[in-house]
């Protein structure tokens, strides 16, 4: 049993944490886990991206071939675009519907959301506004993992959340809890519109 999964988004939008919540949850359950990651430049709103590959099996390469990917997880719609090549026939996109324009020739998102809704499972989710109705605006990545964990079939929401208190509890209880209510919105939210 195998999943790969593309993480993309913007500089500063929480993609690292979301690979972070992910990771620990994969090596907890004592899957095998390889990541390779590119760093944009966040404070220019460069793209962030991230490749995970868990498995139950030994795994040779920490890249993702094309054509192959599972999930795209992303925090903006136009990096989900970006990284369609890779998605595989059966494969997710799970994304943010709100776009983070940081280029003065953004593509008109009736033309991005045209090309988003060809792709046969689609979660396309307003984590932001999500995040701001469970009063943790800063938690929108959270709300999309929750998204994700709808259907991301190797590893349980319990243990997703188990996760999120192993990475945030440095920064207190408040925070976990914050992080885990924003999570358990985006899968709900998954759940009720999603997945009939």
């Amino acid at each position: 049993m195998k999943q790969d999964i593309i993480l993309c988004g913007v500089g500063g939008q929480g993609i690292l944490s979301i690979a972070t919540v992910i990771g620990w949850a994969a090596l907890d359950q004592n899957l095998y886990l390889k990541q390779a990651e590119v760093h944009g430049m966040s404070q220019r709103g460069g793209d962030v991206q991230s490749n995970l590959r868990l498995s139950s099996a030994p795994i040779n390469s920490d890249l993702i071939p094309l054509g192959s990917c599972d999930l795209i997880v992303s925090l903006e719609p136009m990096e989900a675009l970006r990284y369609l090549p890779y998605l595989s026939p059966t494969g997710w996109i799970i994304t943010n519907s709100t776009p983070f324009i940081n280029i003065p020739n953004y593509p008109d998102m009736e033309a991005v959301n045209g090309e988003l809704n060809k792709v046969k499972n689609l979660i396309n989710i307003d984590v932001d506004a999500i995040a701001k109705e469970v009063k943790s605006p800063r938690s929108a990545n959270m709300v999309l993992l929750g998204a994700t964990a709808a259907v991301l079939n190797m590893l349980e929401p319990d243990k997703l959340r188990e996760g999120i208190t192993q990475v945030f509890m440095r920064k207190g209880q408040a925070i976990v809890d914050t992080n885990i209510a924003a999570f358990n919105a985006g899968l709900e939210y998954a759940q009720k519109h999603t997945l009939k």
